[in-house]
């Protein structure tokens, strides 16, 4: 049998735990595997574009599960009442071949991504950060206040989308947080005076919504919305000027911020396992180039396996009397008493 985590199940799941608690654990969890590094069989994910969107598989196994999820990103989705990002995940058993849980990702994937940049956060932003740029109040927006939330003590969150309407819905969905909301007219006055900045937009497109006129000493930068060849969301003449800290250098030397770029990278798990310090000085501005990774989804479905209890359970795989006769399994079942069997 193979445990199905549908949306209301995992919905209840959260609710029932609290989003922090979720997103603490999540941070935890990405950051062990990350530790773990060497164990796990890696390569970039597998990514079929569109004129329209992308649809990729990302797979990653270490000695005991092999972990896949299927994503898509279709910016023009919102206007058809559709996810601009959707998600299916697998988790299976090494041994034997077989799926232990099939989940919904659309909703962990926003737990796990913000979960990475507060992991990233925790290592590489100072530790007196109180202030949160946002640039972009997108799907990721709430997910990653909360996530930094937990790492730092934040006290003012300024943020600003070309879209109003995302505005307030941020403002509304943040209101209950014991945070100073300041909305922004401009992607400089958000950035204005911040101790970290989250850079998370879905436009498919080189943009430059980040330029070297609004870094400032000791800045830590999530670079989240660059995550397909052709897209970025920082001006080129920034990455220079920071420590740039990448989850696979592989695959983000194709799809993040960086592609196209020679500059000398660092992968996270040289930090989490103590090889060197996520801040090099004070005034070291650093920058996350976040792409997503095959690693964090392992993390998460793995976290999500061992804690989520009572959920349905089907029947995806035959339970052949004879594994080698298929066949038999597909074949009405015999008569009874003599007589034919009708449908």
């Amino acid at each position: 049998m193979v445990r199905l985590i549908d949306v209301p199940t995992l919905q209840r799941f959260v609710a029932r735990r609290g989003v922090e608690t979720v997103l603490a654990e999540l941070t935890d969890a990405i950051e062990a595997a990350y530790v773990r590094w060497d164990e796990f069989d890696k390569s970039p994910r597998h990514a079929t574009h569109f004129d329209h969107g992308v649809i990729e598989l990302m797979p990653v196994a270490d000695a005991t599960r092999y972990a896949c999820k299927y994503v898509n990103g279709h910016p023009g989705n919102p206007k058809d009442g559709r996810m601009t990002v959707a998600a299916l995940g697998i988790l299976s058993d090494v041994a034997s071949g077989y799926p232990l849980l099939v989940s919904e990702m659309t909703l962990l994937t926003a737990l796990r991504t913000a979960a990475t940049s507060a992991m990233v956060v925790r290592h590489c932003a100072r530790p007196d950060s109180q202030t949160l740029a946002l640039i972009g109040t997108g799907a990721q927006s709430e997910f990653q206040t909360l996530a930094i939330g937990n790492e730092r003590p934040l006290r003012q969150i300024r943020f600003y989308d070309v879209d109003p309407a995302a505005m307030e819905k941020y403002a509304h969905n943040m209101a209950e947080q014991n945070l100073e909301l300041l909305p922004c007219a401009s992607f400089d006055e958000a950035v204005a005076g911040a101790d970290v900045v989250t850079v998370a937009t879905a436009i498919k497109d080189h943009q430059s919504l980040l330029t070297p006129a609004m870094l400032r000493p000791g800045m830590h930068i999530n670079a989240v919305g660059g995550d397909c060849p052709g897209k970025t969301e920082l001006d080129p003449a920034v990455l220079p000027a920071c420590d740039i800290i990448v989850e696979y250098e592989p695959q983000t030397r194709i799809e993040g911020e960086i592609q196209g770029s020679d500059l000398a990278v660092t992968e996270f798990h040289e930090i989490a396992r103590g090889r060197r310090a996520g801040r090099l000085s004070s005034e070291a501005i650093t920058l996350f180039d976040s792409v997503g990774f095959a690693l964090e989804d392992h993390a998460a479905l793995n976290w999500l396996y061992a804690n989520l209890r009572g959920a349905t359970e089907v029947n995806l795989i035959p339970d052949a009397d004879d594994p080698r006769d298929l066949f038999a399994m597909l074949q009405p079942p015999a008569p009874a008493y003599g007589r034919a069997a009708s449908f």
